[in-house]
């Protein structure tokens, strides 16, 4: 279902607007027309009215690419010359020389691809499990009062208690084994894809609803074809944090009883005071979050289309 922005007259002389709308909203805010038409992502897949400043401003993609790396580019090279010219110890923070010999070490002997897939496979289980659960919830709370009533409390002590300290008690549950891990990041997940889908559903227009009901649309088609679409970008900044925060999970879970993964190696080289795998360890854990950025931003330019159409005008 493809919506379309009309914008009516909003002098007062000029009241009789064309098909029939009932005049601007509060402040001049436009009237929604539905278009007859049934197609793509449903009522959520609307072209809203943009400001025509946002298309003239955009640069160039190569630009855009330069100024991004700009800045992480200059943090770089001011390390790599304090460490170099000696402002910078060696047992404060790693020459780049010696964290770059630590990675072919871990690459040489195998253990790089290892120790990375193990986190990552946590990580994914933990978000997709976790985040399943919330996106269900936040749904559920969004969509009725019941379900708010039902669902909210609960989900706000829960956002309320730092997951880190659930990590005694579910080792004493589940052991020390991957259920662990994988539940502990799950836990950290489910919070912040919940208050997002909440969000995201409890902002969907009334009258876009209203509209698609006019259709005959109701119950899991309503919801799958016009609300959880409409919500899409809260979910997607759901996901991206979820993610960012399973890394975090991550980090605490693999430090019990692990024997490989990112976690497992920050450990070692506390053990061995090899400051150069540290800085490693946190140069892969910021690569991974970058990766994860650009992933969620594909995902977007998929599954919202239209913002990309807007963006490019």
């Amino acid at each position: 279902m493809t919506l379309e922005t009309t914008h009516h007259d909003t002098n007062p002389d000029n009241d009789t607007g064309q098909g029939g709308g009932s005049g601007g909203g509060v402040g001049g805010t436009p009237d929604v027309a539905v278009s007859p038409r049934l197609e793509g992502w449903g009522v959520g897949a609307q072209r809203l009215a943009e400001p025509e400043h946002l298309g003239k401003r955009r640069r160039h993609p190569g630009l855009s690419v330069v100024l991004r790396v700009s800045v992480p580019s200059l943090l770089l090279a001011a390390w790599w010359v304090g460490s170099a010219g000696g402002g910078i110890p060696a047992d404060v923070l790693a020459h780049p020389a010696s964290v770059v010999g630590a990675l072919r070490e871990l690459v040489a002997t195998g253990q790089f691809g290892d120790y990375v897939a193990a986190s990552a496979v946590r990580a994914g289980l933990g978000v997709l499990l976790g985040g399943g659960v919330g996106l269900v919830l936040g749904v559920v709370a969004g969509l009725s009062a019941l379900g708010e009533e039902l669902v909210d409390p609960t989900m706000q002590m829960k956002r309320a208690v730092p997951f880190l300290a659930l990590v005694p008690l579910f080792i004493s549950w589940f052991g020390v084994g991957e259920t662990f891990k994988v539940l502990l990041i799950a836990v950290a997940s489910a919070g912040p894809m919940y208050a997002y889908s909440y969000l995201g559903v409890r902002g969907v227009d009334r009258k876009v609803v209203e509209a698609a009901r006019g259709f005959g649309l109701k119950g899991f088609g309503l919801a799958f074809g016009v609300i959880i679409p409409s919500a899409l970008p809260s979910i997607l900044m759901a996901l991206r944090i979820c993610l960012s925060v399973a890394l975090t999970g991550l980090i605490a879970a693999e430090q019990i009883g692990a024997t490989e993964g990112i976690g497992y190696l920050v450990t070692l080289a506390q053990q061995y005071y090899r400051s150069d795998y540290m800085v490693l360890c946190i140069l892969i854990y910021a690569v991974l979050g970058l990766a994860i950025d650009l992933a969620i931003r594909g995902v977007e330019r998929l599954a919202m289309p239209w913002r990309s159409h807007v963006a490019a005008r």
